[in-house]
């Protein structure tokens, strides 16, 4: 009896940590485009209807960089200063730990847009060799529109987002490692059937309509 009792409780246990881990794992989508496509405002409406949890690889590099007791502070801040892409261990480790520290409040909230990641080759092979097995990418969202564009929208925001990059010459070397690192991940994703590319030089509410139509037919 106790012999049968522990049996049948061995093989519900498996299955039950099988099942925790399947709802408990990261549903990601990647969010890609150049700076001043509206990635951010995009996510945030998102995150108002359909119930995502938005982390920004570049909000919680600056995050870092502004907290006192960060190591990686000064480091970050350089790279940013440049237009240069962050060391992938530092941005993959503060997107895990953002992940992990959303599940841990509310284990429902298990579906993430990560906004401005991957940005190169680095940042994928970093991505896949961390967290494979341990997030699911469903698909690539990606805000298409022209470096003018981008730009112009960028200089604009930057009379009052404080942000340090906002400026023509920084903008001009994101615009150009956006080019040459990101577009070819794109690339990539787009031959694995996975990108839904929109066109992200109209108003933010007709993006916000292509967007809706496929968060609504993906699920």
């Amino acid at each position: 009896m106790i012999g049968r009792l522990f049996g049948n409780l061995s093989q519900k246990v498996p299955s039950l940590l099988y099942r925790v881990s399947l709802v408990m794992k990261p549903q990601v989508v990647f969010v890609l485009g150049g700076p001043g496509a509206g990635k951010g405002t995009q996510c945030s409406k998102i995150v108002e209807s359909y119930g995502y949890t938005h982390l920004s690889a570049g909000d919680l590099l600056r995050e870092e960089r502004a907290r006192e007791e960060s190591e990686f502070g000064q480091l970050i801040a350089n790279y940013i200063k440049e237009g240069k892409i962050v060391p992938v261990e530092i941005t993959i480790n503060l997107l895990r730990k953002a992940m992990e520290a959303t599940m841990k409040k509310n284990e429902n909230k298990f579906r993430f847009l990560i906004d401005g990641f991957p940005r190169n080759e680095d940042n994928l092979q970093g991505w896949n060799s961390v967290m494979d097995g341990k997030a699911d990418v469903k698909f690539v969202l990606f805000f298409d529109c022209s470096n003018e564009v981008c730009i112009n929208r960028c200089l604009e925001r930057g009379k009052s987002s404080g942000r340090t990059d906002d400026n023509r010459e920084s903008l001009e070397k994101r615009i150009q490692t956006y080019l040459q690192s990101t577009r070819p991940i794109i690339d990539l994703y787009e031959k694995q059937g996975k990108v839904h590319t929109i066109d992200a030089s109209r108003s933010v509410d007709e993006v916000f309509a292509d967007v809706k139509a496929i968060l609504d037919k993906e699920g």
